[in-house]
């Protein structure tokens, strides 16, 4: 993983630097393109050679579209294949040859149709560039290797791309990328298993899709197979999806449209929700939307937070769950008839866990976010085996509450990620809170925070049981929140963390901040009058 990061790091910089005077929003879609190209036609050479060396002994043709599509490979034709293409990077005809590649791997197959780049031979997109660029991404090597783990290297390559441009293009990147570590939050709470159905109505790039995926792969330690669907409203950004998932291999069903005006899936139900919905858009007529969505009160025309909340509750099945990124002011709203419908939301028992978060995560927005977790079924059931039995108990009627606002570290002068450690700390919490308190009962999600003492421990040494922590995490009731008037921020619930006692006497401490402050007061001088000095030497007087 970190060698994979040094070399993101020096192919970022290197692509940067041919990008000349391009935008960023532009540029992307151009170097995006060209890495999923290398994929496909490296993806496709891996058979190629393979059919190619057992053709005598099985009859196989290794230019049969057919045996690629039984492969969950893409056919890419003679002309579009990496090689050829490289092997022209030099030419003035570079970017027609591109455009006509894409062209032809549409054309072979049909799931790409309508989704890859085809602008490469417009006269602003400097040639000479694009070919150090196909040279530069040439360079990257997909060959699968004795462990199978070299295929990942372009995905990886493709995703931190992604949030590089997000970065880069600010307020607009955030349209199609959210930042790793808050995916890494809700994927890690709500844990999706092999098998199951995972729906996201605001999918962006994917990002949500890939991580699920990676998740069971870790835990599972097999591909996860889950059944994904997902809407963006986008028509670029469906695209930079489309050849996320293909690039990781992910079999999705990926609809493009207004999901709020025209669900694509109107009859789906899926055990899991994850999302991250524009936050407070204010262009809908929610009157105009399906309103069989409203069940639990029709959301304000000019803020759609409710409006995605309860299209997401649509969602689930019997005993789904789901984890959304929603603005701070969700929380506590009453504007128009938001307050009542979170009355509903809470009287219904749908909110599970409510999580503050730190400020400065996204690309897009300064607002400060929160995580809204909601639960079809709280009354201790197991996803593995829905009899009440595998390990989650009970917690109808309360909700727990998350203040995750002092964790973070800022990785740029505007940017602050969640650390692995602060991740843990928040979803170890949460599975601890849903368990369980049988020691006996093995849950692979606890492993890695002792919430008490702050650092990571074994699974084996991990009692389940969960306590509160003053500054960081409480769990409520349904009575305590309707006190609180229906509000869902953490801070009204948590305790107020203790503050250190300060066994220093205010005698000693005056007198060691007095000499520390003379021994200043004497430096100040003493540069003042070197200052005098050499201003002196110059023919100046002061």
């Amino acid at each position: 993983m970190t060698d994979n990061l040094a070399l993101e790091k020096t192919l970022w910089q290197a692509a940067d630097k041919l990008r000349n005077n391009m935008d960023a929003a532009e540029y992307k879609h151009v170097v995006l393109g060209l890495i999923f190209l290398k994929y496909i036609s490296d993806a496709f050479d891996d058979l190629f050679e393979q059919l190619k060396s057992t053709e005598t002994d099985t009859g196989a043709d290794p230019e049969d579209k057919d045996e690629y599509t039984a492969e969950r490979v893409f056919y890419v034709p003679p002309s579009a294949r990496w090689k050829w293409l490289q092997g022209r990077a030099k030419l003035p005809t570079i970017g027609k040859d591109i455009d006509d590649a894409m062209d032809a791997i549409e054309k072979d197959n049909p799931t790409l149709k309508g989704v890859l780049p085809k602008d490469y031979a417009r006269p602003a997109l400097d040639k000479q560039r694009l070919g150090e660029l196909i040279d530069l991404i040439g360079s990257i090597t997909l060959s699968k290797g004795k462990d199978g783990k070299g295929k990942d290297i372009l995905g990886w390559v493709f995703e931190y791309f992604l949030g590089q441009f997000a970065d880069a293009e600010g307020k607009r990147g955030g349209q199609f990328y959210t930042p790793q570590s808050i995916v890494r939050i809700l994927v890690d709470m709500l844990a999706p298993e092999p098998e199951k159905r995972v729906y996201d109505g605001a999918c962006g790039s994917g990002g949500m899709f890939v991580q699920s995926e990676r998740f069971i792969e870790l835990h599972e330690h097999r591909k996860g197979k889950i059944s994904i669907f997902g809407q963006e409203s986008n028509p670029t950004t469906y695209k930079l999806a489309k050849m996320n998932l293909a690039i990781r291999g992910i079999d999705a069903k990926i609809e493009l449209g207004d999901t709020l005006m025209n669900d694509k899936f109107p009859e789906l139900k899926v055990d899991y929700v994850i999302a991250n919905p524009p936050f407070n858009v204010s262009d809908y007529n929610i009157n105009k939307a399906e309103t069989h969505k409203w069940k639990y009160g029709v959301p304000p025309t000019g803020n759609a937070n409710y409006a995605w909340l309860q299209l997401f509750i649509s969602k689930l099945a019997p005993y789904g769950t789901a984890g959304v990124v929603l603005a701070n002011g969700s929380m506590s709203s009453e504007i128009a008839t938001e307050g009542q419908i979170r009355k509903e939301l809470i009287e219904n028992d749908l909110v599970d866990c409510m999580v503050s978060l730190p400020s400065q995560l996204f690309y897009n927005t300064q607002i400060p976010a929160c995580l809204w977790f909601l639960a079809r079924n709280k009354e201790g059931f197991s996803p593995t085996g829905g009899n009440g039995k595998g390990g989650l108990r009970n917690r109808n009627n309360e909700i727990l509450f998350i203040d995750a606002r002092e964790l973070g570290t800022m990785i740029s002068r505007k940017q602050k990620e969640l650390s692995e450690k602060d991740i843990a700390k928040i979803s170890d919490t949460y599975h601890s809170w849903r368990k369980a308190s049988d020691p006996l009962i093995k849950n692979d999600l606890l492993d890695g925070y002792d919430l008490k003492n702050g650092k990571s421990i074994n699974q084996k040494n991990h009692s389940s049981d969960y306590t509160d922590i003053p500054g960081f995490c409480k769990s409520a009731t349904i009575e305590d929140v309707r006190k609180n008037n229906y509000v869902l921020t953490p801070g009204r619930y948590i305790d107020f963390a203790a503050i250190a006692e300060d066994v220093i006497a205010f005698e000693d401490k005056m007198q060691t901040l007095s000499t520390t402050l003379f021994t200043q007061m004497q430096k100040a001088n003493a540069l003042d009058e070197a200052i005098k000095l050499n201003l002196h030497k110059i023919g100046f007087t002061i």
